[in-house]
C-alpha cells in the first residue's frame, strides 16, 4: 500500500512517468518498487541545482559564512547544528524546524525571503537546529539508524535532551545566554516539554517565539485527524509508514523524490500544492509554486514513527501529555495507568504566540487552550491575512512582512 500510494502521488507531481499497466503491477505487499518498471523523465530534465545542496552549501551559495557543529546529547545522539555566524557578541537566535523537516526550512526561500538570512542581515548570530532522526542528525555514539532502539523517541526526548544540548552548546560557543528561540510547529511542542522538564535550561533563554504553536491538537481541522484512530494501532502504522523510521530514507520512491523533485510543470505543481493545502489550509495566493520542487527535494527529512504516534495519541485524547505506552508499561514508567499531562502553567520563560486563522493543524481553539495555561505571554499576534496557513510561516510570499517583521520587533524589544 505504501509504495503504491507514494508512486501515484509522485506521478501526479510529475516526478515519475508511470504507465497505467506499470502502476497496476506494483503489488500492495511489495517493499520496493522496481525502478526498471518506472520511466523516469529525468535524463533531459533541467533540475534546480539547489536540489542537490545541503544546508551548509545553500548558505554559502547565498553569500553567507556557514558553520556546522556536532552536538552530543545526554542520551548519546549526535546532532548537527548549522550556523550563520554573526559578529562577536552579536545576540544569538536558535531556529528550530517542524515535523519531518530540517534546518533547510529556514533558508530555502533564499535571500530577503528566508528568516535565517533576514535575521543574519539584522546582525544576529543565527543557529539552525536539527532534531534527532532527521537528515542531519542520524548518528549515535553506539546505536545505528538500522537499530530499532535508535528510533525509540518522540518529541518528548527532543525536549528533554536535544534542545538542552543544543542551547548549552550555543552558550558555550558564544559565552552568553540564548537571546531568542524561534520554534515552528513541533519545535514549539518540544520547547514546552523542555521548559517543563528542564526549567534550568529554559531560564537561559530570554524569549521564546512560538510560530504555529502546537500543544493541544484535539481540535485539528486538517484531514490528518481522521488518521489518528487508525494510527493508534502500532501494527497499522507500521504497515503503512515503517516500524521505526517514519517513511524510511532507504525507500526507493523517497530516494527518487529527494534526488529528482525538480522538474514539475505548472499544472502538476498546482495539483501538488492543492494536496498540501488540503492538509495545512488553502492559501493559493501566498504559496510560491516555484519553490515546490526545491522543497520536495529536501522533504521529508525523517523522524521516528513514534513521534507520529505521539501526536496521534494527542489528537485522539485532546490532551497535551507524555507518550502513552499502554497501561502496563505506563505503570512501570509513570506509576500510573495513564501518561501524565504536561504542566504548561509551570513555564516561566517569556513566550510570544504567533498564529493564523486558516491554520488547520494549529487551530484557534487549541491555541486558546494553550494561551489559557501559559502564565508569561509577552506577545499575542494573529497574522493579519485570513487565508494564512500552517506552511505559510515558512514559505509564504509575504512572510517577511506578515510574520518576520513581527519576530524582529519582539526580538528587539526588551523582555524582562
Amino acid at each position: 500500500m505504501r509504495p503504491t500510494a507514494t508512486a501515484l502521488f509522485l506521478s501526479f507531481c510529475g516526478l515519475l512517468s508511470v504507465e497505467s499497466s506499470e502502476t497496476s503491477d506494483i503489488s500492495e505487499n511489495s517493499s520496493l518498487i522496481n525502478i526498471a518498471q518506472i520511466n523516469i523523465k529525468l535524463n533531459n530534465a533541467k533540475c534546480d541545482p539547489d536540489a542537490n545542496l545541503n544546508t551548509l552549501q545553500m548558505i554559502k551559495k547565498a553569500g553567507y559564512p556557514a558553520e556546522a557543529h556536532i552536538v552530543l546529547t545526554e542520551d548519546g545522539y549526535l546532532l548537527t547544528l548549522h550556523r550563520i555566524p554573526g559578529r562577536k557578541n552579536s545576540p544569538s537566535v536558535l531556529l528550530q524546524h517542524g515535523l519531518l523537516s530540517s534546518s533547510i526550512d529556514w533558508i530555502v526561500s533564499g535571500r530577503d525571503k528566508a528568516l535565517g538570512f533576514i535575521l543574519a542581515d539584522q546582525g544576529y548570530d543565527v543557529w539552525l537546529g536539527n532534531s534527532r532522526g532527521n537528515t542531519y542528525s542520524r548518528a549515535h555514539i553506539f546505536l545505528s539508524p538500522s537499530d530499532s532502539k535508535f528510533w525509540d523517541f518522540s518529541f518528548d526526548e527532543m525536549g528533554i535532551y536535544d534542545l538542552p544540548a543544543t542551547i548549552l552548546h550555543i552558550m558555550s560557543v558564544t559565552s552568553q545566554p540564548l537571546h531568542t528561540y524561534v520554534g515552528y510547529s513541533m519545535s514549539t511542542t518540544s520547547f514546552y516539554v523542555m521548559a517543563i522538564k528542564r526549567p534550568e535550561i529554559a531560564k537561559m533563554v530570554k524569549v521564546m517565539i512560538s510560530l504555529a504553536p502546537v500543544a493541544f491538537t484535539g481540535n485539528m481541522t486538517s484531514p490528518l485527524r481522521f488518521f489518528a484512530p487508525i494510527t493508534s494501532s502500532i501494527a497499522m502504522i507500521t504497515r503503512f509508514f515503517g516500524a521505526d523510521e517514519f517513511i524510511p530514507q532507504n525507500s526507493v520512491i523517497w530516494h527518487i523524490l529527494a534526488r529528482y523533485g525538480c522538474n514539475i510543470d505548472l499544472f502538476r505543481k498546482e495539483i501538488c500544492g492543492n494536496i498540501i493545502f488540503t492538509i495545512a489550509g488553502f492559501d493559493k495566493e501566498q504559496f510560491n509554486y516555484t519553490l515546490l520542487p526545491l522543497i520536495l527535494a529536501h522533504y521529508p527529512s525523517g523522524t521516528s514513527t513514534r513521534t507520529l504516534l505521539h501526536f496521534s495519541q494527542e489528537i485522539k485524547s485532546g490532551k497535551f501529555c507524555a507518550y502513552d505506552f499502554g497501561e502496563n508499561k505506563n505503570l512501570r514508567i509513570y506509576n500510573a495507568k495513564l501518561p501524565p499531562d504536561y504542566n504548561l502553567s509551570s513555564i516561566t520563560v517569556p513566550i510570544a504566540l504567533i498564529y493564523a486563522d486558516n491554520d488547520q493543524l494549529a487551530t484557534k481553539k487549541d491555541i486558546n487552550r494553550l494561551r489559557g495555561l501559559l502564565t508569561n505571554i509577552v506577545d499575542d499576534y494573529r497574522v493579519p491575512h485570513p487565508k494564512f496557513n500552517h506552511i505559510d510561516f515558512l514559505w509564504a510570499k509575504d512572510a517577511p512582512t506578515l510574520v518576520y517583521n513581527k519576530i524582529i520587533e519582539i526580538m528587539k524589544r526588551k523582555v524582562n
